[in-house]
């Protein structure tokens, strides 16, 4: 498709910017400074997808012809849900909870298609197994601030992959998008992932 749209990234993350720039697509991003707060859900899938829709929308209308993904993550352990932390003692809690555990990574996708008059709404979840760490590492870890800008506490792609022992499906979409649900649901509203090569 010669005339593809704009590809727009609604989302302030450099981790997701990075994966579709690995994969050849040069964004144009717009953080949608969506305010998170005012969506409540229990449940994790729907409240993902509910939130990159949001963030989505709030930029789509901005751009004439473009395609606007919005993302959004959570971490849920033990069935109770977990974005970024607030600061160092609420990561330090977390990291106490998450150790010698496993948490679901959950991540929605959504695309606004402003040419096409049409979105898409899906999401990607993904295990990933905490190592036992001693509360001295917990300690040191949290003083890198890093868990600050993660949902979920830790970076795949930072110190916080050191704390990970294993991880089950989607390694991407723990980083922040998952690049095999990107081109399903690209070829899935009528683009190739390689028409937004350039």
């Amino acid at each position: 498709m010669g005339n593809s749209p704009t590809f727009v990234l609604a989302s302030a993350s450099t981790a997701r910017r990075r994966l579709l720039q690995y994969v050849g697509i040069q964004p144009f991003v717009c953080p949608s400074n969506f305010d998170e707060s005012q969506i409540q859900l229990e449940n994790p899938a729907e409240l993902v997808e509910t939130l990159a829709l949001r963030k989505a929308e709030t930029v789509a209308p901005h751009f004439q012809s473009a395609l606007v993904m919005g993302c959004d993550s959570v971490l849920a352990i033990n069935g109770e849900i977990h974005g970024k932390p607030a600061n160092q003692e609420e990561a330090r809690q977390r990291w106490l909870i998450m150790r010698g555990n496993y948490g679901e990574l959950f991540t929605g996708h959504v695309f606004v298609d402003n040419t096409q008059k049409r979105n898409l709404v899906k999401h990607e979840v993904t295990k990933v197994y905490f190592a036992t760490l001693s509360e001295a590492e917990i300690d040191a870890y949290v003083a890198t601030e890093e868990p600050l800008k993660c949902a979920g506490a830790f970076a795949l792609e930072g110190k916080g992959s050191v704390f990970v022992e294993k991880i089950e499906g989607c390694y991407s979409n723990v980083v922040g998008l998952s690049l095999p649900l990107l081109r399903i649901m690209l070829t899935e509203i009528g683009y190739s992932v390689t028409d937004f090569w350039n």
